[in-house]
């Protein structure tokens, strides 16, 4: 599958010469560093002359300095996943969140959600367990929004907190509708 997914991005990215700007930040991880093991010599190739862009660094280097924001929520508390994390785009998670809201709050016990791709659908405990301080924490106070970066990681978030997990794109398009 690797292996047909580079292929199938060499032609979407007109050979390498457009960036492919990705929406989940763990399969940003997987296709700009993990799949790499599995490629034949020639994708691997191809792979190298790729750039694979995380839509939220997309956004907030690309896209943020180009919107005006019509309206900010007060509060927004952030889960930043584990794959952001490794690969170094927290920041960039921050930046588009205060673009949004007046206060911005990453928790002092964030940390990964456990929900590790679809195993937190078969085992909640898994996701229970990991996210028990970060959730207690996040509890404590109530926020007008709850950001993150990947669908699966919101969806073990919302369970945890019992607050709806979104993403910040999501919030960054919120913000800069124009009021009709």
């Amino acid at each position: 599958m690797a292996n047909r997914v580079v292929e199938a991005a060499w032609g979407w990215t007109g050979g390498g010469a457009l960036p492919l700007v990705v929406d989940a930040s763990s399969c940003t991880l997987g296709l700009a560093h993990e799949v790499v093991p599995y490629l034949t010599e020639d994708n691997r190739a191809l792979h190298r002359e790729m750039t694979f862009v995380d839509s939220l660094v997309w956004a907030a280097d690309e896209l943020l300095p180009r919107l005006t924001v019509f309206r900010r929520t007060g509060s927004a508390v952030l889960h930043p996943t584990c794959s952001m994390e490794h690969l170094g785009d927290v920041r960039h998670l921050r930046t588009v969140a205060e673009a949004c809201a007046e206060e911005v709050v990453v928790p002092d016990d964030v940390g990964c959600c456990g929900f590790a791709g679809d195993r937190g659908l078969l085992h909640k405990e898994l996701t229970d367990s990991a996210t028990a301080k970060e959730a207690a924490e996040v509890r404590t106070r109530p926020y007008d929004a709850y950001l993150s970066a990947n669908r699966t990681c919101e969806i073990g978030m919302d369970r945890a907190t019992g607050h709806r997990y979104h993403s910040a794109l999501v919030e960054l398009e919120r913000a800069t509708r124009p009021a009709l």
